[in-house]
């Protein structure tokens, strides 16, 4: 199974390369116009010269049966484009693309095409967050902090606020039917945002403070008189009565904790066994996006 990763940055060499590198039955081959950091990266993972790849159309001639984009997100339109057309499966790095416009473009394209088009959202596949969809869910609660990071709208929300959203999304237990958001912006800048999804008989709320003081993941999911806390993805505490704590192995990869071990794993096994994989859903994810920037855009303005 050839196997192609566009893109050796941070996200590829630290989480991804790990778990592509040790499949036995993947051909791996790398793309990044960078000689110096493909030769370095292609080292540590004993590839052959002929698996180097510094220009796109190179790594296409080589008939891939998949491929990870791991590129710049303002490079994500014209390289998934690429990759689509010539009917590769596809598994990209969050966001599609920054603008909504161009992220409809490409999952229609790969819909026309009916080729696998696959976003990023390992924490679906988190073991932590996963184990919340069994939790009685009535009040969800996210918070995603950092410090001394304010930052655009449009990249703070697409870049990072999208994994709260997409999260929140993948834990509500029934239709949405109100979408509330508040925000506070200086100078250009989104200081913190704050995401209401409402239905029957639940609330979900997100949160990204971007001068917290402190950086932090913590997601809360309680109802039916208890609540499961996971914090950082690595630890869970239970609270029904005296609260039990469980936490993170000490060999369990970081990989495998945040669950993009098990996206790119799924991933893969989609494409061996012929599903096809759609990104209709992870478009709905871009959706709210684009009304939270629009929302603090129209707040900003009124200021």
């Amino acid at each position: 199974m050839k196997v192609g990763c566009i893109g050796l940055g941070d996200i590829a060499q630290k989480a991804y390369l790990p778990v592509l590198g040790v499949q036995p039955e993947v051909e791996l081959h790398l793309q990044t116009r960078t000689p110096a950091t493909l030769d370095r990266v292609a080292d540590t993972l004993h590839l052959p010269r002929d698996r180097r790849h510094t220009e796109l159309d190179d790594l296409l001639a080589q008939d891939l049966d998949a491929a990870f984009v791991h590129a710049p997100t303002v490079v994500h339109p014209e390289i998934v484009t690429r990759l689509l057309e010539a009917g590769v499966p596809t598994y990209v790095d969050k966001p599609l693309a920054y603008e909504l416009r161009e992220s409809e473009q490409l999952v229609r394209l790969a819909e026309e095409r009916e080729v696998s088009l696959a976003v990023g959202f390992n924490r679906r596949h988190a073991p932590a967050y996963a184990q919340c969809a069994e939790h009685p869910r009535e009040l969800i609660l996210m918070q995603k902090n950092r410090t001394g990071l304010p930052e655009e709208p449009r990249t703070m929300v697409l870049d990072d606020f999208i994994h709260v959203v997409d999260t929140l999304r993948f834990l509500v237990p029934g239709p949405v039917d109100d979408v509330t958001v508040r925000a506070r912006t200086e100078d250009g800048l989104l200081h913190h945002v704050v995401l209401q999804l409402a239905g029957d008989g639940f609330t979900a709320l997100g949160v990204m403070n971007r001068l917290s003081g402190s950086s932090e993941e913590i997601l809360e999911v309680s109802g039916q008189d208890t609540k499961r806390q996971v914090v950082n993805l690595a630890e869970v505490i239970d609270h029904k009565g005296q609260p039990t704590v469980r936490r993170r192995g000490d060999w369990v990869p970081v990989a495998r904790q945040r669950g993009i071990e098990q996206a790119a794993l799924a991933f893969l096994d989609a494409v061996r066994s012929g599903k096809l994989l759609s990104a209709r859903d992870a478009l709905a994810t871009h959706e709210v996006c684009e009304r939270v920037v629009q929302a603090v855009q129209e707040r900003s303005a009124a200021l």
